[in-house]
């Protein structure tokens, strides 16, 4: 073939390629499964206290992402002062980030400070954390909205843990404005977990779904009672989701290593 046949082959070789190559490949999805726990300071139903029992209920359940509520950081002798997000992370090789919502002086001067919050855990990188305090009635418990932002492939997600007042719809009402208001508007994937102190016909969940999904109508099986631990009554541990991300599963182990049952969810991004 004469030379410039063969540059106007090779050059209408390219032209023919260069489209297929200039499409977009799909994003590869990533299954995400997460889980929600109040650990009730890792005190179990038998009173006994016991971190490595939790340890061992979020190592079984897979999960990659954990948001946990109840959680003593140096508070008091109930735990032996000691510092359990800390434990559990080491124990799981996860990271961690710990959101004090209680913040209290040491008894003896020199000592770490008394903490009560909640923690998430990691299998993926934390590249950023906040806690934002929520509204607090009289009379009640300082609680708190965890926020991590977590490098799943690659790709941002957000996930955010909290816990609810126990007194008053009120107030908890407040708290579900708050959290809407720090979570909506953005276009990061979000999963918020916790305990929320309420069943879902209430207001102050009613005003969470609308602006994410309640993993549990979408996929779970029964009711998905999670509180007591023992022949649990109501369902008020929750896994939300935003619509980045599709749920496959969701399901409540029977473990009594706390007062609550942990809620596992399943997703794909």
């Amino acid at each position: 073939m004469p030379r410039l046949s063969r540059l106007f082959a090779a050059v209408a070789a390219l032209l023919v390629l260069a489209p297929v190559a200039a499409v977009a490949q799909p994003r590869a999805v990533t299954t995400v499964p997460v889980m929600t726990y109040n650990i009730h300071h890792a005190q179990g139903v038998d009173g006994v206290l016991n971190l490595e029992r939790i340890a061992t209920v979020i190592a079984q359940s897979g999960a990659a992402v954990v948001g946990l509520q109840e959680v003593d950081v140096h508070w008091s002798e109930r735990s032996n002062w000691q510092n359990q997000a800390a434990w559990l992370a080491t124990r799981l090789g996860m990271e961690y980030r710990f959101a004090a919502n209680l913040d209290l002086d040491p008894l003896v001067p020199g000592e770490p400070r008394r903490q009560y919050g909640t923690a998430i855990l990691s299998r993926y990188p934390i590249t950023s954390f906040s806690n934002t305090l929520l509204p607090l009635h009289a009379g009640s418990e300082q609680r708190g909205l965890a926020v991590a932002t977590i490098d799943v492939a690659g790709r941002d997600v957000r996930f955010a843990t909290t816990h609810l007042s126990k007194l008053t719809s009120a107030e908890r009402v407040e708290q579900s404005q708050r959290i809407v208001q720090l979570l909506a508007g953005s276009t990061t994937p979000t999963l918020l977990t916790g305990d929320l102190n309420a069943v879902p016909t209430a207001p102050e969940i009613k005003h969470l779904t609308t602006v994410l999904k309640d993993t549990w109508p979408e996929v779970g099986f029964g009711l998905g009672l999670t509180n007591p631990a023992v022949l649990p009554l109501r369902r008020i541990d929750y896994v939300l989701h935003s619509t980045d991300f599709r749920a496959k599963s969701a399901r409540t182990p029977i473990t009594h290593a706390a007062d609550h049952l942990p809620v596992v969810a399943t997703f794909e991004l």
